[in-house]
């Protein structure tokens, strides 16, 4: 009885060993697919959440892959300073990671995440002579100078946030200052970010202080080309 319960106690240790070191397989091929895919600079940071580890990887779905990405610039040229996702339902056969990991199929049922779109950005994008600042909630600032018939008019407001087709469109609700005809034409611009990395689809946007905060879901995401 007494060898028994040691067999057991050392079965034990080294399952949680093991369940460990397969756990870190995955989460290192994981991050080597999405760097590949996004040409990133650096790896994401990567964790399988859930356990016993090992029961996800016998049946090669992964409930829960946290991704945690650095700067990195859309196709849009969209200046991006960090992306927090989560996969769901991760579809990943063990015996493909096992075999050849660099030809593994890692399919993400669903995605949700937050990607976040550097000041630099918005700035690039509005209007010449123009700044944008965050308040942390569901409006942006702006202040700057607007040049209207050769003359040079300092003006502040609001701007609202509106998600529209192929990105996102800020328009000023409360312009202080002189009043400038046509000042919500001439202070409204668009920030394009329909290629958003993991393909994330914008369903909310929010203001923060690194710029703003686009919140979103994918489906159906292959983590490699």
């Amino acid at each position: 009885m007494r060898k028994l319960i040691v067999f057991l106690i050392l079965l034990g240790v080294i399952l949680a060993v093991v369940d460990r070191v397969a756990v870190s397989g995955v989460q290192s091929e994981v991050a080597r697919q999405v760097a590949a895919k996004y040409d990133l600079a650096t790896p994401p940071k990567v964790e399988v959440r859930g356990i016993p580890f090992l029961t996800q990887a016998i049946a090669g779905r992964y409930e829960e892959i946290s991704v945690a990405m650095g700067a990195m610039t859309t196709p849009d040229g969209a200046k991006i300073s960090r992306i927090d996702a989560v996969l769901h339902g991760v579809n990943a056969p063990l015996m493909d990671l096992i075999q050849d990991s660099a030809k593994a199929s890692i399919v993400a049922e669903k995605v949700t995440g937050t990607v976040v779109i550097s000041k630099e950005t918005l700035d690039a994008r509005a209007p010449r002579g123009l700044r944008v600042e965050g308040n942390g909630d569901d409006t942006l600032n702006v202040t700057g100078k607007l040049t209207v018939a050769g003359i040079t008019i300092p003006v502040t407001a609001k701007l609202k946030i509106e998600v529209v087709a192929g990105g996102v469109r800020l328009t000023p609700e409360n312009v202080n200052g002189i009043k400038v005809p046509d000042a919500s034409r001439l202070m409204s611009f668009n920030v394009p970010i329909k290629n958003l990395p993991l393909n994330i689809k914008i369903q909310k946007v929010r203001t923060t202080s690194e710029g703003l905060a686009v919140d979103g879901t994918a489906t159906d995401v292959p983590l490699r080309d």
